[in-house]
């Protein structure tokens, strides 16, 4: 049973990027999906979630009209993709789950997703 998180790397201020989170070991359709990210020095913050069916999702102020979170069930994935990046967007990347009865949009509190991947570093030079 695995998340895994991809997709960081380097790039310029204005630029994007895509991060792929992949689970194996369970049927990701059984789960809602966030994103949430840790700068240096910094706790970790919620960026987007979206639930099981993709009727739902939501963003947190700084990355709305920059960011999408969507997730495709039959390949088990689920995605962000940032645009417009910014400095301040520089973090370790996470994606996490929680059951999809329990999804509540707009509850990116850490504690309430059980199951982590590993983080991808993203870097954004100015």
């Amino acid at each position: 049973v695995q998340l895994q998180a991809s997709g960081g790397g380097l790039v310029q201020a204005g630029g994007s990027l895509r991060l792929s989170c992949l689970a194996s070991g369970f049927p990701l359709e059984h789960y809602a999906l966030a994103w949430f990210r840790q700068a240096a020095g910094t706790e970790r913050e919620g960026v987007a979630s979206i639930s099981s069916s993709s009727s739902d999702s939501y963003y947190r102020d700084s990355v709305k009209g920059r960011f999408t979170v969507s997730r495709d069930n039959a390949k088990n994935t689920g995605y962000l993709e940032m645009d417009s990046l910014k400095p301040e967007d520089t973090a370790v990347y996470y994606c996490a789950v929680r059951p999809r009865y329990q999804y509540s949009s707009r509850d990116l509190r850490e504690s309430e997703y059980s199951f982590w991947g590993q983080g991808t570093q993203v870097t954004v030079s100015s």
